[in-house]
């Protein structure tokens, strides 16, 4: 059947990828709810040559509602999606809160669908840099077996929402004028600068996106043991992440293998130009559903490692895209 969908945080910048990609993909929906806070309520958005009307959203909002798609902050998605589960709706929660809670599949459809099957009203879509990082670890860790996984992430404004990529703008124009401008997003001079993520530090030295990518992984490739340490650095860029990743294998490995590999993994689009020194960017990564991989190449510090330059789009593939592609596989 053709499920009555929700969006949950339908003005912000996932809200709009997630219109756009239901529009995209002509996702098999028999109606379309907007839910957002009472500031937005009354908005107007375009969908399908119809004009919709942004409602506030309350618990009393699912009614009728097979599928929510959340992605209005963790404390909202913790207050609103027992409601949604209720009233018989499927959550795919875009947000932290549910994503280590057990009996919660965390899924990353193109690695463990299987684990789509597991919900009890509740799926959850993991970090942004957790899902683009695992998208080519999981083909290569079938075939070698990861032994210890390190990664450096170059993450965007809109890792932080849609007012930071819009502060980021706002901040660059003044610093170009000789303007001050004062941040309320991020919490220290953004344009032209990087630093390590604005998340709250923890007791460990770790900031939370750092424990994120360590404990998502872990989850979605169901191993308690996997080796993975993150350092997160947030850097002026608009949209789509990078990330720097060195692995080491327990098994030996041809770098022919590991192209292969990659080159057939879905969801992965291996993109070289070595002549002319090209790789994939944030800017050709922005609104794109691929996550391009590239610098591959062996780590020659040890036996069995391998070096990997990875980018995707945080809002879409990190995010919106991910979400959808777990509603794609449900049965309602």
């Amino acid at each position: 059947m053709k499920p009555n969908v929700a969006i949950m945080g339908a003005t912000g910048a996932v809200g709009a990828e997630l219109l756009e990609l239901l529009d995209e993909r002509n996702f098999p929906l028999n109606s379309l709810k907007l839910l957002a806070s009472a500031r937005s309520a009354g908005k107007k958005i375009e969908f399908k040559g119809e004009t919709l009307t942004v409602e506030e959203l309350t618990h009393d909002s699912f009614e009728g509602i097979d599928l929510v798609l959340a992605s209005a902050g963790g404390s909202l998605s913790k207050e609103y999606a027992p409601s949604a589960v209720k009233a018989g709706a499927i959550v795919v929660d875009n947000t932290s809160f549910f994503r280590m809670t057990e009996g919660v599949p965390l899924v990353v459809p193109e690695v463990n669908p299987e684990a789509i099957k597991e919900h009890k009203g509740i799926i959850a879509n993991p970090n942004c840099s957790t899902i683009i990082m695992a998208l080519p670890l999981a083909p290569l860790h079938k075939a070698f077996g990861i032994k210890r996984c390190v990664v450096s992430t170059y993450q965007a404004a809109s890792g932080a929402g849609a007012k930071a990529m819009e502060e980021l703008k706002e901040e660059t124009e003044a610093h170009l004028k000789g303007e001050a401008y004062e941040n309320t997003v991020i919490n220290q001079p953004y344009a032209f600068n990087l630093f390590p993520h604005n998340s709250p530090m923890l007791d460990n030295g770790y900031v939370e996106e750092e424990m994120k990518m360590v404990n998502e992984t872990k989850k979605i490739f169901q191993d308690p043991d996997f080796k993975v340490t993150a350092t997160c650095i947030r850097v002026p860029i608009m949209r789509a992440h990078s990330e720097s990743i060195n692995l080491e294998f327990e098994k030996p490995f041809t770098i022919e293998e590991a192209y292969e590999l990659l080159k057939n993994a879905e969801g992965v689009e291996v993109y070289e130009d070595r002549e002319n020194n090209l790789w994939a960017t944030p800017l050709m990564a922005s609104g794109k559903d691929p996550v391009y991989v590239g610098r591959i190449r062996r780590d020659l510090s040890c036996e069995n490692g391998l070096e990997l330059w990875v980018v995707g789009d945080q809002v879409r593939k990190g995010a919106a895209l991910n979400a959808i592609q777990i509603a794609e596989k449900l049965e309602y």
